[in-house]
């Protein structure tokens, strides 16, 4: 995370000494390398135009593509390690399998992508839009999604365990998952699917459960909830 901030820190110089725009030859080049080889590590990547690109299997290790346009784009078990995906476009993206260890999602739209067994543990997602997004058998383990909007998400054997969700819209979403630990404080549930979820020890104070389906959840030691 920290390479992922030197590496905005020093774009945002360039920038500066650049006069803006100069900027561009360098992300150009670094989309035509990553076109070409499908690996460009800890890379600038700024606002680049990747728009259905494929991306299977390609190395973005550390490399910042804040402000990106990747709607579309084909990340099958990419590795975005340490990435910068600041309110980066990833609407209707392929990210099944992809490896999203400890990567800034701060702001991103992911809205309808597929993030099917994915890894992104320790991953910061707060604010992120998730509407519709599948995230089925994907590792969320210690990840930040406060304030995001999982409206009609699908997390099906999903693993949260001590992820944050505070304040997260989680409304009509399917949440058969592991949650143990995890911070619920304030989430709207409206109408979820928790059938045989694990919320063990799982924080939902001032969670909205009205219309939530608890059947075969398991609620040991829950605290602060208020059942409609």
């Amino acid at each position: 995370m920290l390479r992922c901030i030197f590496l905005s820190a020093f774009a945002l110089l360039l920038l500066t000494a650049c006069g803006g725009n100069d900027l561009d030859p360098v992300v150009n080049q670094n989309i035509y390398k990553l076109q070409q080889s499908k690996e460009c590590t800890f890379c600038l990547l700024i606002g680049a135009d990747l728009t259905d690109a494929d991306l299977r299997e390609a190395t973005l290790t550390g490399t910042d593509l804040s402000e990106a346009n990747l709607s579309g784009a084909r990340l099958y078990r990419a590795n975005l390690t340490d990435a910068n995906l600041t309110g980066t476009n990833l609407t209707e993206a392929n990210l099944s399998g992809a490896n999203l260890t400890e990567a800034n999602l701060y702001g991103a739209d992911l809205t309808d992508a597929d993030l099917r067994g994915a890894t992104l543990t320790g991953a910061d997602l707060t604010g992120a839009i998730l509407q519709t997004v599948t995230l089925s058998y994907a590792d969320l383990t210690g990840a930040n999604l406060t304030d995001a909007d999982l409206t009609g998400a699908k997390l099906v054997e999903t693993i949260l365990t001590r992820a944050n969700l505070t304040r997260a819209n989680l409304t009509r979403a399917d949440l058969e998952g592991q949650y143990e630990r995890s911070n619920l404080t304030d989430a709207n549930l409206t109408d979820a699917n928790l059938t045989d979820a694990n919320l063990t020890k799982a924080n939902l104070y001032g969670a909205n459960l009205t219309g939530a389906d608890l059947t075969g959840a398991i609620l040991t030691d829950v605290y602060g909830a208020r059942y409609p």
